[in-house]
Parts: C-alpha cells; structure tokens; sequence
C-alpha cells in the first residue's frame, strides 16, 4: 500500500505511510509539489528498511542510501557509542521530502512537518511562523524564520514527547540550518537537562518502554516527580550548557528549553519568543 493522502484547509495536505506522518505546505505549483512529495513518500519506508539494523546501531559505518547518510552526518558529531542515526530519523524524512517537491517545481515557501520536526524552504521575503506548545497543549511561545535567516530545520523533542528521552525536559525546541540536524540536536538537547540519581526521577530500560529501540538497556525517564524551583533552574542549566556547546560548534542556530515553569532560551531573539510563563 501506497501512502494515503488527504488535501486540508490553507492549502495543506496531510500524507500518511506507516509510521510516517507529514503535513506538508507548499506556495507556488502546490498540486505539483504534492504530487512530487507523494511519490517521494511511496519509497521512503522501503529505503530506511534495507539499513535498518545498521541505522540502529551506534554510529560507526556510513550507510548507502541517500536518507540514511542524512541521518549518518546529523549524528556524528553525537557519536558516543549509544547514539545511533536513528537519532534524526523524523528531520532526515522531512528533509527528503521537501527536497522531493523543490526538485519538482518552483516554490516561493514549502515546508514538511514529520511530528514536530520540520523542514524548510523558504525564497524572497517568504516567511514561517509556528506556535511552541506545552505537553497540556498550552503556548510557549512562537517560532519566526525568514528567508534571509540561516534556518532551515526546526525539531522538538523532550521526556513527555513521543520519543524516548534521557533527560527530563518538558520540550526543547531547536533551530539549526537543516531538519536532520535540529531532529538530533533536540535530542541531545533535552537527555542533558536532567537531575541524576534524583530520587523522583523514575528511569527504566528502554527496551522495557519500547522493544524496537534503538536505545537497547538505556536508563530512559519514565516518570518525573516533585521538582523545587531550584532543582528546575539546575536541570534547565545544565541542558543549556550543552545547548551553548553546540551553538559554538556552529550545529545549531538558537535554542528554547521547558520544564515545568521555567524556560530558557539561547540565539537569536528574533528567532525565538518565548511566553512568561506564571510560577506555580
């Protein structure tokens, strides 16, 4: 079965493949660039399948295809000995598929959302704006990326997200110059805000979580307790410390870190505004 498609309201189309799920915009030739992202799509699953087990394992050997050494680049710089390429699966996707309807046609402004990870096109004075949301859906903050800026990736990522985490943040939001790389820094990101050997902080075997894993007997968060404000302020330090570390290194463009009531942010202002968030 092909993927399963369905046009939606401001000229959006949502584009579904097994556990692929894309919203995907485009301006200009749009029946085009769907068509193109929709073929594109139809071989993605079938690709990642032919790597998997080598995309599982910790980075070491290069892969063949061409979303697999997306993902390869992405985690290298993360490479640990745990951190597999899997790592930035979801923006890799994203940036092939928005690669796919560039390719096909003209496009003044295109995006790929593969669950909160996003890859962006973007020319003239186009623009891209998106909210920041809580777990409980409640707004962060918003997202504004021009075309003159050197954005082209936007990745959450975070202990209450739908992947696996190492550490406990509430979200973390990343700005980087492709999806792929966002997709890993968020993750990297959000594992160093943590408080270890806290004693209400609950960490279980990923396998335990999930059996297909790439994280194996990995301690992941499972649960998070009663925090004081002092010991939210020195988990956030901490993820931003690796946060700064990356934006030095030139990985990443500008970052935005949640938990609980407080947030931090690093980068360019203009990219990022966050919400004052109300102490509990």
């Amino acid at each position: 079965m092909g993927p399963s498609a369905a046009l939606l309201s401001g000229n959006r189309m949502h584009l579904q493949h097994g556990p692929i799920d894309l919203i995907i915009g485009a301006d200009g030739a749009r029946g085009v660039a769907f068509e193109a992202a929709q073929a594109r799509l139809t071989t993605v699953l079938s690709e990642l399948m032919e790597e998997l087990p080598l995309l599982r394992l910790p980075v070491d050997r290069t892969p063949k295809g061409r979303i697999a050494q997306r993902m390869y680049r992405a985690a290298l710089p993360f490479a640990d000995g745990l951190t597999t390429p899997m790592i930035s699966v979801a923006g890799s996707v994203a940036q092939e598929v928005l690669a796919a309807m560039t390719r096909s046609t003209p496009l003044r402004r295109a995006y790929v959302n593969n669950g909160g990870d996003i890859a962006l096109h973007l020319a003239g004075e186009a623009t891209f704006k998106i909210g920041m949301a809580g777990p409980a859906g409640d707004g962060l903050g918003s997202v504004e990326i021009t075309a003159g800026d050197p954005v082209r990736g936007i990745a959450t990522s975070g202990q209450q997200g739908r992947s696996l985490s190492l550490g406990i943040a509430d979200s973390v939001t990343v700005l980087a110059a492709s999806a792929s790389m966002a997709d890993a820094a968020a993750t990297q990101i959000a594992n160093a805000v943590d408080l270890p050997g806290h004693p209400c902080i609950r960490r279980v075997p990923a396998h335990d979580v999930k059996d297909d894993t790439d994280l194996g007997a990995a301690p992941v968060v499972a649960h998070v307790g009663p925090l004081t404000y002092a010991e939210t302020d020195a988990a956030l330090a901490a993820g931003q410390r690796r946060a700064e570390v990356l934006q030095k290194a030139g990985l990443i463009h500008a970052a935005a870190l949640f938990l609980r009531d407080q947030s931090r942010t690093l980068g360019q202002n203009a990219l990022i505004q966050t919400k004052e968030i109300a102490h509990a």
